[in-house]
């Protein structure tokens, strides 16, 4: 398939010098995926989606437009080009537009170290079907379960990149995953909770039976939840939802913020922003991640960065165009679909853990909240005030003493990730790799 995407590239760029561009790159994706659901111990849905698309993005001089199409016709592909050229001649210029400098291009990569994609053959609908009814079994086994919401799929994309500045290159990736909504009964004292567990690699795909009582144990420990008292106290954001507050931080570091002016890290480049002895690190080359690449969106080799050192905020996150508004270089970290221009995106992402379990930090908190999910978000981008609906667990003396729901939790995230502690119980294969999280001082509004 990615000699197909790169005959489809070549195309597109052929085009678009015929039709009068100066500089132009093309980008081909052949995305494929079947999910099924169970409800109900009945097939609610079982679903298949393939789709090819292109997407072209034209440069005269420093103005530049992007066309998406998937007729995949030479007809089209002509057409598509005297729009985009026709487009871009009517477009602003732009200074900070442009293609990256050859001399900067990746040239070779180990797509086999990176271990993107499974070689296995796709997954038949029976099978998924399996798994989701699996999952739902173990789930409905658990006495108090009274629905089960079960589903299993199956992905695999491909991607090819190709410029007129003599980039070219691609790649695949796939996923496997099964995940369960676990209800405890109907009406308004009506619980739930969920699992979910997506890989790779088929292989690493752990048992249905675990997401399924994972599922159930989660929803039924949520019965009788109430309202917690309004206070200031410490809240854990557990593993599973922790990755928001870094990600608010992460948000704030795009260079596509920054270079507009706002975002509340604006002023804080070269400054401390978390604990010492916190980091943050970007890696896009961890073999089995589900975001690793090879290259970014621009063609630029992907590499290992610090965000954030010792506490200490230590870049932006860039493309080409944000970096050139900002007088920097960019880091490799463009994303590009088909219908827009490269923009500053991350891929795996950790931060430090520390040396204590979950368990010992609420142990140690006292009186406090653990945080299970959170509902909705009112977060000022300016200034960092952070409040959001929330649920969970009232701690008392140390221990988990019941379930709390319809609560609102606030703070400033400049003081609140200043405050963190961390835990040791972030999850190997994901992604993003972030361990519970214990913020003191938060303001709680409940009953």
């Amino acid at each position: 398939m990615t000699n197909r995407l790169e005959m489809l590239t070549t195309r597109l760029l052929d085009a678009a010098r015929k039709a009068g561009a100066s500089e132009a790159d093309a980008i081909a994706l052949d995305q494929n995926a079947v999910s099924v659901d169970i409800r109900n111990g009945a097939l609610e849905q079982a679903e298949r989606a393939e789709s090819i698309e292109v997407g072209l993005r034209v440069l005269i001089g420093r103005r530049q437009a992007c066309v998406s199409l998937s007729d995949l016709s030479d007809h089209s592909f002509a057409m598509a080009a005297e729009r985009a050229v026709a487009m871009a001649r009517e477009a602003p210029e732009d200074p900070t537009a442009g293609l990256a400098d050859p001399a900067d291009l990746a040239r070779s990569w180990d797509l086999e170290a990176l271990q993107l994609a499974d070689p296995a053959d796709e997954p038949p609908a029976a099978l998924l079907e399996e798994d989701a009814r699996r999952v739902e079994a173990a789930a409905m086994a658990r006495s108090g379960i009274t629905q089960v919401e079960a589903s299993a799929s199956y992905s695999r994309r491909a991607a090819y990149l190709a410029a007129t500045n003599g980039f070219s290159g691609g790649y695949g990736r796939t996923g496997r995953s099964i995940s369960a909504v676990a209800f405890t009964k109907d009406g308004p004292a009506m619980e739930r909770d969920w699992a979910a567990e997506s890989r790779i690699f088929q292989s690493d795909l752990p048992g249905a039976e675990g997401v399924g009582a994972l599922a159930a144990e989660r929803a039924l420990q949520r019965a009788g939840a109430r309202r917690p008292k309004t206070g200031a106290y410490p809240v854990l954001f557990d593993e599973r939802i922790a990755s928001s507050l870094i990600g608010h931080l992460l948000s704030a570091a795009n260079g596509a913020n920054v270079a507009r002016g706002g975002g509340w890290l604006r002023d804080r480049l070269g400054q401390q922003v978390l604990p010492p002895g916190m980091s943050i690190i970007e890696d896009p080359l961890r073999p089995r991640a589900s975001a690793s690449r090879p290259f970014d969106g621009e063609g630029l080799p992907s590499r290992r960065r610090l965000i954030v050192e010792d506490g200490v905020l230590t870049g932006w996150t860039l493309d080409l165009a944000t970096a050139r508004k900002l007088g920097m270089t960019s880091t490799a970290s463009a994303s590009r679909g088909t219908m827009s221009p490269p923009s500053p995106s991350l891929s795996n992402i950790d931060l430090t853990q520390g040396t204590a379990s979950r368990n010992d930090l609420i142990s140690g908190m006292g009186t406090g909240l653990l945080v299970t999910s959170l509902i909705g978000s009112s977060i000022n981008g300016t200034t960092g005030d952070y409040s959001r609906g929330a649920s969970g667990f009232w701690v008392e003396n140390g221990e988990i003493a019941y379930a709390v729901n319809e609560l609102t939790i606030a703070g400033n995230l400049r003081d609140m990730l200043m405050r963190m502690t961390a835990a040791n119980d972030a999850r190997a294969h994901l992604s993003t790799r972030v361990p519970s999280l214990l913020v003191e001082g938060l303001t709680l509004a409940g009953a």
